[in-house]
């Protein structure tokens, strides 16, 4: 699981973009094992990488259960109707982000955070390699942030999600990247990358660091910056660090 980190404007979501086909890049290659993505067929890119973006709109006044069963369409044959399978694969995701119960409502009349997990529940039933997730704990309260996230954890899938919050990438990425205007500042642990000197010169806050005796998880405090030390004097501590 990596995370995506950076202030707004510093190129996350375009980076996923890039990786799910959305916008092409102008140099480089996006590749999924060895493959170029762009050069992938489009249902066969969408049956090897399920994304969650940040705004899904629709004037379609589809049920709950119609939304997570477009996530089995790069499985299907141009009209093939859904079996089976896919109806059970469709319930289990329904079950496992806790909407179930949901399922034969309106998607239009959800708050935002239901919304957020139906579409998580659409990506489950894709049953793809690679998780593309934009800031997908947007709209969900505390409670629903932290089961979402130890819900992607356990699925053991490759997954890639933009975060705004560096305690939740602190407790579930394995490595995180920091981008700033649009360049990686720095990619690894997040023990090793969020530094306070580093924080400090991407999001121009100061930040101290603890580790709870009991968890042993590493937890970030954020406030303003305390001193106003040059930013080329930052950047060079930042990038020693």
């Amino acid at each position: 699981m990596v995370g995506l980190l950076g202030p707004n404007g510093s190129g996350k979501s375009s980076l996923l973009r890039s990786v799910y086909r959305s916008l092409r890049p102008v140099a480089g290659v996006v590749r999924l094992d060895e493959d170029d993505v762009w050069s992938l067929p489009a249902r066969e890119s969408a049956r090897r990488t399920a994304v969650v973006v940040q705004q899904t709109q629709t004037e379609f006044d589809l049920t709950v259960a119609d939304v997570v069963a477009m996530g089995r369409h790069p499985h299907k044959r141009p009209l093939e109707r859904e079996n089976a399978q896919d109806r059970e694969l469709c319930e289990d995701a329904l079950v496992r982000v806790d909407m179930a119960d949901f399922a034969g409502r309106s998607f239009l009349e959800l708050s935002g955070g239901e919304r957020q997990r139906v579409l998580i529940a659409r990506a489950l039933a894709q049953r793809s390699q690679v998780l593309v997730l934009d800031e997908p704990t947007n709209h969900l309260d505390v409670h629903h942030q932290f089961e979402l996230l130890d819900l992607i954890r356990k699925l053991g899938l490759t997954t890639l999600v933009a975060v705004h919050d560096l305690n939740l990438a602190a407790r579930y990425c394995d490595r995180v990247c920091v981008l700033r205007a649009g360049e990686v500042v720095a990619v690894g642990p997040p023990a090793d990358v969020l530094t306070p000197a580093l924080v400090e010169h991407v999001f121009a806050v100061a930040l101290t660091t603890w580790t709870d005796p009991e968890t042993g998880l590493l937890h970030f405090g954020l406030g303003p910056m305390r001193s106003a030390r040059p930013t080329a004097q930052l950047a060079t501590d930042a990038a020693g660090a």
